[in-house]
């Protein structure tokens, strides 16, 4: 059966996650997540170099409401010295451990890892010819100022850098992104709200995520007496590359009809990220489906 034991006693949950990336250090920038639900509340806050090395310099987390376990907190500056990138997820569960909330603690290390991947520190002189509108432009620096964006999806692949210049191409990314001034607070802002509503026989999933240059807005509905996913809705009322983020917007479709259990999980990185598809797309179904107890493969 499929549930979520956020459901437990009620039929309402929502997860709000509030970031923010402050240009506080010479080659480092902070970074805080704050993630409440009706629950608990937790904060952590790293201050981690930017692409290429990812490198969390300090870190530290506070219990802001709630019944988590306070050692976690106390524990978080073992973070120091550890890189966001593969295993990082592993590394802050061992450090949580099964402490109480420790799932909020790791969600909320792995919203500073994605945060990391948004600003970056590149030399004044290499954003500052940069006009507003530039989409051509912007892509050229994204792809110089973070490592790991080539290939990472549809936008970064050679196949939507070919549609420039064959339809318009917008981009909301800004010099401030790329090269912030010093001290520069607020640099890059983000707000995700995660929902699941039960109605009867049907479970609602909700995520929205907007920031600087993404607007998100996902719905899928399941029904739980079959199974699948009935009903799918995305509103993108911001992309980095609209006319080329958009391209893979529509593979969202392919979860329509889709059972929802353990494959699942797997599946949607085939379906919704890689080369072809869209790394928000896949990042935000996939928490959605976090939130959920999944039954085996059929």
């Amino acid at each position: 059966m499929i549930g979520s034991p956020f459901l437990a006693g009620r039929d309402r949950y929502e997860r709000v996650m509030e970031g923010r990336v402050d240009n506080t250090h010479e080659a480092a920038f902070t970074h805080t997540v704050r993630i409440t639900d009706p629950d608990r509340a937790v904060e952590v806050t790293a201050v981690c170099s930017p692409s290429p090395a990812y490198e969390v310099q300090e870190a530290s987390a506070r219990v802001l409401a709630g019944a988590s376990d306070p050692g976690i907190a106390a524990d978080f500056p073992r973070l120091a010295g550890t890189r966001m990138v593969g295993g990082f997820t592993r590394q802050v569960a061992e450090l949580c451990g099964p402490r109480e909330g420790a799932g909020l603690f790791v969600d909320a290390a792995i919203e500073v890892a994605r945060l990391a991947r948004q600003v970056t520190k590149m030399p004044p002189a290499a954003a500052a010819s940069l006009q507003p509108g530039d989409a051509a432009g912007c892509w050229a620096l994204d792809m110089a100022g973070w490592v790991d964006l080539p290939g990472s999806c549809f936008t970064y692949s050679p196949a939507g850098r070919a549609l420039f210049g064959t339809r318009p191409v917008t981009s909301p990314m800004v010099p401030a992104l790329y090269s912030p001034p010093p001290g520069a607070r607020g640099v890059f802002i983000r707000k995700k709200v995660a929902r699941l509503v039960l109605t009867g026989p049907r479970l609602h999933l909700f995520h929205s995520m907007h920031d600087n240059v993404h607007g998100f807005d996902l719905h899928y509905e399941v029904d739980l007496d079959r199974g699948t996913i009935v009903a799918v809705d995305s509103v993108t009322s911001r992309l980095p590359y609209a006319g080329i983020c958009s391209e893979p917007q529509g593979r969202i479709e392919a979860l329509r009809g889709r059972l929802v259990d353990a494959a699942l999980r797997k599946g949607i990185q085939t379906m919704l990220g890689g080369t072809a598809g869209c790394a928000q797309l896949f990042d935000l179904t996939s928490d959605l489906l976090k939130l959920l107890t999944l039954p085996a493969t059929s």
